[in-house]
């Protein structure tokens, strides 16, 4: 057994601490703390170690509410209180801004009204009928009947699920506004639904694209906006920092023309539609171009033009100059072919939503030579994980 005190703690969660000169990232522990562990992974720049005891404990730490926190992959701060771990994320976008981008600037953060119970969705693995995760670090299943980061109607779901037999495969819930239960299953055996038996709030359920029970969507409030959602289109998880995150857009942006990029069901651009004139949608999945235009049409909004492809393609046939362009980009960042148009068309704002700061603090060190950050925000869009969302306002420099 070693004893060693943590320093800091990684972008990950994880504790660092020090053996014989090498670093060792030991996760559930918090800085200041010093702790009995024993090494498990050894490697000639750094190990890993699992803790056994703690012999000095941080103030904030807590007991995790979920009995299975130490087993299940799905948090990594919930040992700590959430203001802890609100401090951490907002030093850590601030920390990886500075390493990643040579930007050393001020971070707001946006607490959530939740922190637990936020989720709207969540994704089981199914192996011999069981539900639930995987362990941490492994593909073995932990069977679960609940999840405290998910709204109770998913719960219940998966508490009470008889209607459903599944063997194998993996099953996504969702929930909206309505308390109503959108469910899509991929399965390469075969799954029986009893269709005499499923709740009345159950909107739909999909089996490997095909539905088999209701609708393939429902319709979900963020805001003062209804969006049609369907089984596979991306949507925020967490409703109350999406509506933040509206809020900052609007009190920083407007405009003539607005490009939004990676527009999936029109999130982000219709909450901007009484601050420009157009509005323009890109996203290369056809469903959510369709849910899109069906949102704008919903919502009363009459200025928006959306488009399905790829961005280069897509843009080649559209002759307007963007004033402001909103990219939200999957966590690999922004391609070549995005950051090259931005480059290229130099629109006077950009806004910059990610959940990767890693690859945020990338993109904003390509695009430094012509913008300036004039304002960043951390939003807990993950309470009791180490993930963090943010939004960063740029605007164009006069070089």
């Amino acid at each position: 057994m070693i004893t060693s005190k943590i320093e800091r703690l990684d972008d990950e969660g994880r504790g660092i601490a020090y053996n014989e000169g090498k670093v060792v990232f030991i996760p559930d522990t918090l800085p200041k703390e010093e702790v009995e562990y024993e090494i498990t992974l050894d490697k000639k720049n750094f190990s890993e170690g699992k803790l056994s005891h703690i012999l000095h404990e941080n103030k904030n730490r807590v007991l995790p509410k979920c009995p299975l926190y130490n087993i299940c992959g799905g948090c990594s701060l919930m040992h700590s209180n959430i203001g802890f771990q609100e401090e951490y994320k907002s030093n850590k976008i601030k920390n990886i801004l500075r390493r990643y981008a040579n930007i050393d600037t001020d971070i707001k953060f946006v607490k959530s009204n939740k922190d637990l119970f936020y989720r709207n969705k969540i994704v089981l693995k199914v192996e011999n009928s069981k539900w639930g995760y995987y362990q941490k670090k492994s593909h073995n299943l932990l069977e679960v009947d609940s999840c405290l980061l998910v709204n109770n109607n998913i719960n219940e779901v998966i508490r009470n699920h008889d209607y459903i037999n599944i063997i194998d495969g993996e099953i996504t819930i969702r929930t909206n506004y309505l308390d109503e239960i959108l469910i899509s299953i991929t399965s390469e055996k075969k799954v029986n639904i009893d269709k005499n038996n499923i709740p009345e709030n159950i909107k739909g359920i999909v089996i490997n694209k095909e539905t088999i029970y209701g609708d393939n969507y429902f319709y979900d409030m963020i805001s003062d906006i209804k969006f049609k959602v369907s089984y596979n289109s991306f949507f925020q998880i967490n409703n109350y920092i999406a509506g933040e995150i509206f809020d900052i857009l609007r009190c920083n942006l407007e405009g003539e023309n607005l490009l939004d990029l990676y527009c999936g069901v029109g999130t982000l651009g219709l909450s901007l539609s009484k601050k420009y004139n157009n509005i323009y949608g890109i996203e290369k999945i056809r469903n959510a171009i369709e849910d899109a235009k069906i949102n704008a049409k919903e919502n009363e909004i009459n200025n928006t033009h959306f488009y399905v492809g790829d961005t280069g393609t897509v843009l080649k046939n559209i002759d307007v100059q963007f004033d402001t362009v909103i990219i939200d980009p999957p966590r690999s960042g922004l391609n070549d072919e995005t950051l090259k148009y931005l480059l290229d068309s130099k629109p006077k704002n950009i806004a910059y939503v990610s959940c990767n700061t890693i690859t945020l603090a990338r993109d904003l060190n390509k695009l430094s030579e012509l913008y300036n950050l004039r304002k960043v925000t951390g939003l807990d869009m993950f309470p009791q994980t180490s993930e963090v969302e943010c939004v960063c306002l740029l605007e164009k420099n006069n070089k």
